[in-house]
């Protein structure tokens, strides 16, 4: 069964620590899959809200994830210092997409955890339909 490999942009424009918690962890003593999908939603929220924006109102406009794609490169404990890389890419009318690199401090280096890419569509909640990404937003979140 062929992999899941995410080609990842050089380049992230934010990093952000975020703790692990114990309820992060599975029966298995390490952070589970589910819980890394909560961990590039807090990354995604710290990430818009650097730029002044939040998932519900992105200059006017919401956010829907429409899609994600999570590689998992090595397990993750409680304690583990997690650095969390979010940048966007890839804008279409009505969407772009955000990548994701979580690491955590191994020794004195940062050991790749997880690569994630999600696509994420505008959408105005009040009507009920998907709405264009508003060209502030392109602008601000690719400087």
């Amino acid at each position: 069964m062929p992999r899941t490999r995410l080609a990842l942009p050089e380049h992230f424009s934010f990093t952000a620590e975020i703790p692990i918690r114990i309820t992060d962890l599975n029966y298995g003593g390490h952070v589970g899959n589910d819980s890394v999908l909560t961990l590039i939603h807090e990354a995604r929220v710290q990430f818009l809200r650097s730029h002044g924006y939040q998932e519900l109102n992105l200059a006017g406009v919401g956010l829907i994830m429409a899609d994600v794609t999570i590689e998992f490169r090595s397990e993750l404990f409680y304690g583990d210092p997690l650095r969390a890389s979010v940048t966007a890419s890839e804008f279409s009318r009505v969407g772009f997409d955000l990548y994701y690199k979580l690491e955590k401090k191994a020794g004195e280096k940062w050991v790749a955890v997880s690569f994630a890419r999600t696509g994420m569509v505008c959408y105005d909640y009040k009507l009920k339909k998907i709405a264009a990404v508003p060209k502030e937003v392109m602008n601000e979140l690719l400087a």
